[in-house]
């Protein structure tokens, strides 16, 4: 049992933290729409997305960098920014495009390193030495969508590509050492509770560096608004903190935790009606965590 955080730091190793620690400053994320599609859009894999997936591909608030920091700008004046390529699969093009994109954006001296959003199915060889000479070079993470480590529910949230696939993505990234953070929904249509934390297991073993705990949100445009519309998730916002708060017990203290829910523009978001309360829903979470007076590795 690891209880050093809850008496001499805080009680989550937040990607803010340490992003702070890191650089000195605040580090903001430019959320870019670098104008990729999906392998299960496009019909390699599938057409239509996961059923989760809204129209934006995961990104509803992409743009531009110019367009990003005009927007983040008075908010955090003295911030740094990453460039985060961030809506659908953002290493499914051809090598030479790839490079391009990132190299475009690293050139901004505005820009001081890179976040890349993709799937495990989408790490050819050559876009893994690709990403390894970047990450030599510069800061960098790539984020892997799991979403869930039960292959039954991925076929059910149409996927395309089974676990073994992404136990293998993560090996082919570590040997590189490439800082991976991977993304899990807690709440997908028939997934339990012991689902749900037997996925976050397999993300610790797998040697994640960091995790992304996304709140399933049920949003206009989705398949998962033809086949599920009147699906909650959750009943309250307090099952869902008690859940977020037994995850964070169990992670490596070390473990950069980059999100603990979700956020969809309230314009398109069908439920849970209340998932649009980011800061109502974040400030439960510590006051759960207070409360049981346990810290993120608490029960590791």
């Amino acid at each position: 049992m690891d209880t050093t955080r809850k008496t001499t730091e805080e009680p989550i190793n937040t990607v803010n933290l340490y992003l702070k620690r890191t650089f000195g400053r605040k580090m903001a994320k430019l959320a870019l729409d670098g104008g990729f599609t999906c392998p299960n859009r496009d019909g390699t894999k599938g057409t239509g997305g996961c059923l989760f997936c809204g129209g934006g591909g995961g990104g509803d608030f992409a743009s531009s960098i110019d367009d990003q920091i005009a927007l983040l700008s008075e908010k955090w004046p003295d911030a740094g920014y990453l460039a985060y390529f961030q809506n659908h699969t953002n290493t499914y093009a051809p090598v030479d495009v790839l490079r391009e994109k990132y190299y475009n954006a690293l050139k901004d001296p505005r820009i001081e390193g890179l976040a890349i959003a993709t799937r495990p199915d989408c790490l050819p060889e050559d876009v893994l030495d690709l990403l390894d000479s970047i990450n030599k070079e510069y800061f960098m993470w790539v984020e892997l969508g799991l979403q869930t480590a039960n292959d039954d529910t991925a076929r059910l949230i149409n996927r395309c590509y089974d676990l073994p696939v992404y136990d293998h993505a993560m090996e082919e990234l570590s040997s590189r050492h490439i800082k991976t953070v991977v993304h899990l929904i807690l709440g997908l249509p028939g997934e339990s509770r012991d689902d749900m934390m037997s996925s976050v297991a397999h993300v610790i073993k797998s040697g994640a560096w960091g995790i992304k705990l996304h709140l399933l949100n049920v949003v206009k445009g989705s398949a998962m608004e033809k086949e599920y519309g009147d699906y909650v998730p959750f009943a309250s916002i307090d099952e869902y903190v008690s859940l977020v708060c037994d995850i964070l017990e169990i992670l490596p203290p070390e473990m950069v935790v980059h999100r603990m829910t979700a956020d969809a523009p309230r314009k398109i978001l069908i439920s849970p009606a209340w998932s649009y309360k980011k800061r109502t829903i974040l400030n439960k979470i510590g006051a759960e965590l207070q409360r049981r007076g346990t810290c993120q590795g608490y029960r590791y």
